[in-house]
């Protein structure tokens, strides 16, 4: 289920169609095909000579590969083949050639359904633990921070995985919020591994009371010695080609204002009041991993961040969707008439008018994060 803090898009919540049935409702399934196997050969009894029912057989077989799992499946095709018999020698024709080829045909689809099932079963085990490390990698974000409300929302490139290269984060300090975003290059499955390493050197330093531009600095050492480290020169890739882009943020408790550091990412959205404005900085730093190419340090940019004020951090998966035209999708334009919305609506409004516009689809992986403080503080 969707909750307010932690918006999904609708494609993440969509049961995949091989997604096996549990606890009651799987023996539930299973009573259901034993009894719809049962009444084949019953039912011979009472229909005309020309009329078969052998056909039907492998109707609940092939249900209860794919919903309930191959241990069952393979008693079901048992029962499946019992009772083509049963119906065969109630009708004195199990030696005919016609009985004789549907037997064999219900066997060979038994075994290729069964086969099927393993598979299944296999894929669910491989996304189980999948999902299990992107929680330990990728953690919801909380639904507040000291006085920051936030929401977000996560959407992975390749279908029924439930994280790829884009990344977010928060930290707190004795008196402020941190928080990361960024889009490691790269998408889906692929990438996971330079996420993990982002978010783990920001969780290492975030907490700390160190000023905003070590922070950043940490986390361009960090990044750029792992990327190097776990490159693989095998793949092809250049070392130089693997960098991350990424925005960091800082808000104090109890100061209206929002520190920004930007190294190569998308601006951020202020939200306030009936304007939308990004938050373009003064000094942009180069992406992590490649900071030997900045000529002076990190340097925020500090921008007003009242009380009822909003923040809209994204990834270029939201800007570069494209519609059937192949445009691209107009995030700015769209921006400013969501201006009353509170995180949870906001995050909901951006995926959801995003997915009509790439009705197709979305080709990349996405993030979206909303913030806003509170505005009875300060």
């Amino acid at each position: 289920m969707r909750t307010p803090e932690e918006v999904r898009p609708r494609d993440r919540r969509r049961q995949m169609p091989s997604e096996k049935l549990t606890g009651g409702r799987e023996r539930a399934w299973t009573a259901t095909a034993i009894v719809l196997i049962v009444l084949v050969p019953l039912l011979d009894l009472f229909v005309p000579p020309d009329v078969h029912l052998a056909h039907a057989l492998v109707l609940p077989v092939a249900l209860t590969a794919v919903l309930v799992g191959s241990r069952r499946a393979a008693l079901t095709a048992g029962l499946a083949v019992l009772a083509l018999v049963v119906a065969g020698a109630e009708r004195m024709t199990l030696a005919t050639e016609d009985v004789l080829v549907q037997l064999g045909s219900l066997v060979l689809l038994s075994v290729v359904l069964v086969g099927v099932s393993r598979l299944l079963e296999r894929r669910r085990l491989e996304l189980a633990g999948l999902r299990r490390v992107s929680e330990a990698v990728l953690r919801p974000l909380p639904p507040r921070s000291g006085p920051i409300s936030i929401a977000s929302a996560y959407r992975a490139a390749e279908v029924g995985t439930p994280i790829g290269g884009d990344l977010y984060a928060v930290a707190r300090t004795a008196d402020s919020t941190r928080l990361l975003i960024g889009d490691v290059r790269g998408k889906g499955l692929a990438s996971i591994g330079d996420t993990e390493l982002v978010l783990g050197a920001f969780r290492a330093a975030a907490h700390r009371q160190s000023p905003l531009p070590e922070l950043v600095a940490s986390l361009e050492g960090s990044v750029r010695w792992g990327l190097n480290e776990h490159w693989d020169a095998a793949d092809g890739a250049d070392a130089a080609e693997r960098f991350v882009t990424a925005a960091v943020i800082e808000i104090p408790d109890h100061e209206p204002w929002v520190h920004v550091i930007s190294c190569g990412h998308l601006p951020p959205l202020l939200f306030h009041r009936e304007k939308v404005t990004p938050l373009d900085v003064t000094d942009p730093a180069p992406p992590l991993g490649l900071g030997a190419l900045a000529d002076g340090g990190y340097t925020p940019t500090t921008f007003a961040f009242g009380p009822g004020d909003r923040l809209l951090m994204y990834t270029d998966g939201v800007t570069e969707a494209r519609d059937a035209n192949g445009d691209f999708y107009p995030l700015l334009e769209r921006a400013p008439g969501w201006t009353a919305h509170h995180p949870p609506l906001l995050v909901q409004a951006v995926t959801d008018d995003l997915e009509a516009h790439a009705a197709a689809g979305l080709n990349d992986d996405m993030a979206v994060v909303a913030l806003e403080r509170d505005p009875h503080q300060i």
